[in-house]
């Protein structure tokens, strides 16, 4: 195969050449019907100022993202997935603004079994409100599908009673922590891991890198190689085209390499952030620079089968006979 001379000769080979044979566990995927339940940053609404738009605007970091504000159930999202060999997927919660985030779960339930996907739910959970262990028990009742918990961000003061309840009560049902933090935040994240070592804590969005420059690079870099350090934790790639959003394979590699680099083929796991990057790219397309890139990095089939599905079988406890 000779080199493509530029990134759009290397999405033109990725199309002909990527092999699509090895399965792909979507591990971070989201689902919403705004006419069901609130999401404060997908619903228009009038503002105090008079101005019409979402009560919680995340367009600083996603730029123009009116098209995802609309129903995205199961169905739409197969038609997404479509020729990507999904084979299950792992639903993370999507800032559920109601009174009660195990509604949202139970409902979540009702669509897998009418689906069979999502496989595993991370559910939202406030780690700094209290009373954390009852709220759970509320999710575990709801779905026998629940495998994690994340909270809106990694508290900066995680050393504090109600913090301790939530990890307690994630240790003694064996459920994991979704580590939802970004460069500044990462280190107060391996401190919290490496504090509560009984909790699987699963790193989302690649740490979260909100700049793509090089001194931020090189931040994001050192303070994921020492996250990594800790052996209880893993790495989810995802959501890269939340702030690179005109990505490419070439500016999306270094980071992705990294992120295996430092933690290893056996606590990598891939996920898109679906529908939120549907702005950015199509789904085949974003599954399939993860696939490249790996392939080409020299990867074994079996480390690149542990990264795209094993993995998450493993950390979500998803695989047969689970």
């Amino acid at each position: 195969m000779g080199e493509p001379t530029d990134d759009l000769d290397l999405e033109h080979a990725i199309v002909g050449e990527v092999d699509r044979s090895i399965p792909f566990i979507e591990t971070h995927h989201h689902l919403w019907e705004l006419g069901r339940f609130p999401y404060a940053w997908l619903t228009d609404v009038l503002r105090p100022d008079g101005s019409i738009g979402p009560t919680m605007d995340y367009a600083a970091v996603l730029g123009d993202y009116r098209m995802i504000r609309q129903d995205w159930p199961m169905d739409r999202l197969f038609k997404e997935f479509y020729g990507s060999n999904v084979v299950k997927s792992v639903h993370i919660e999507a800032a559920y603004a109601g009174p009660d985030a195990v509604e949202e779960t139970a409902w979540l339930d009702s669509v897998a079994e009418l689906y069979g996907f999502p496989n595993a739910l991370v559910v939202s959970l406030d780690v700094e409100r209290g009373g954390a262990a009852q709220t759970l028990d509320g999710h575990l009742a709801a779905s026998a599908r629940v495998r994690g918990i994340r909270p809106r961000g990694h508290p900066a003061d995680w050393r504090t009673p109600d913090f301790r309840e939530a990890m307690t009560a994630l240790a003694a049902n064996g459920l994991s922590y979704e580590l939802n933090a970004s460069p500044g935040a990462l280190p107060g994240g391996r401190d919290a891991a490496a504090a509560f070592p009984d909790v699987q804590v699963i790193l989302g969005h690649a740490g979260f890198p909100l700049e793509r420059h090089r001194e931020y690079f090189d931040r994001w870099r050192v303070e994921m190689s020492s996250l990594a350090e800790v052996p209880t934790v893993a790495c989810k790639v995802s959501g890269l085209g939340m702030v690179d959003h005109a990505w490419s394979v070439d500016s999306i590699t270094p980071w992705v390499l990294h992120c295996i680099d430092a933690f290893g083929p056996d606590r990598i796991m891939f996920g898109t952030n679906w529908p939120v990057d549907v702005v950015y790219s199509s789904y085949l397309r974003q599954v399939d620079a993860y696939r490249w890139i790996i392939a080409r990095a020299g990867f074994s089939r079996a480390e690149q089968e542990g990264m795209l599905f094993r993995n998450a079988e493993r950390f979500y406890g998803i695989g047969e006979g689970s």
